[in-house]
């Protein structure tokens, strides 16, 4: 191939483009759109505003209690291979990267001597009951701020509570679940 060739192929390029432009502008002054001040059609979108307790129910979803007793410690265990590479659950286990989490439930916040916490989540104190794991699971970092967990967080209510289910198998299983 010549430069004779490569400049015929550049040519046509550069003509194709030219003319994309020059259509565009001409559609630009041919048709010149006005926004009128008010809607022609009123868009019923279902959005007033409520301040009723449903509109609240719904937009937090079921409460964990409901949740709890509809949950699935099986499923819960495959949700829980994300968190596995950070953490072991067999009974006298390894810490790794994050603490060992058999008999997390109802423990308090940094129950393991052999485990660097973090200070923030020392200074939050309390145990890990079924609100503390569901809140900190949902966004470990909007839950304790400063906290090492680099985990994003579940966003899924089922799968948080499946998770929760499967971590209550571990150890203390006699902790009743939460009521309504």
């Amino acid at each position: 191939m010549n430069s004779f060739e490569l400049n015929k192929i550049a040519g046509a390029v550069l003509a194709g483009a030219l003319t994309v432009v020059a259509i565009n502008e001409f559609a630009n002054i041919a048709v010149s759109p006005t926004i009128p001040e008010t809607n022609a059609y009123a868009i019923d979108t279902g959005a007033e505003e409520s301040t009723g307790t449903a509109a609240v129910a719904e937009e937090q979803g079921p409460s964990l209690a409901v949740l709890m007793a509809s949950a699935d410690p099986a499923a819960g265990e495959k949700i829980f291979k994300k968190c596995a590479s950070c953490h072991s659950v067999e009974e006298g286990g390894p810490n790794k990267i994050g603490p060992n989490l058999y008999g997390i439930l109802n423990a308090s916040k940094g129950h393991l001597d052999s485990f660097s916490y973090s200070s923030a989540l020392l200074e939050k104190g309390g145990n890990w009951d079924y609100e503390a794991l569901n809140a900190f699971l949902t966004k470990p970092k909007d839950y304790i701020k400063g906290t090492k967990m680099s985990f994003a967080g579940i966003k899924k209510d089922g799968q948080r509570a499946d998770l929760i289910a499967y971590l209550r198998t571990l150890g203390k299983t006699d902790v009743p679940l939460p009521t309504e």
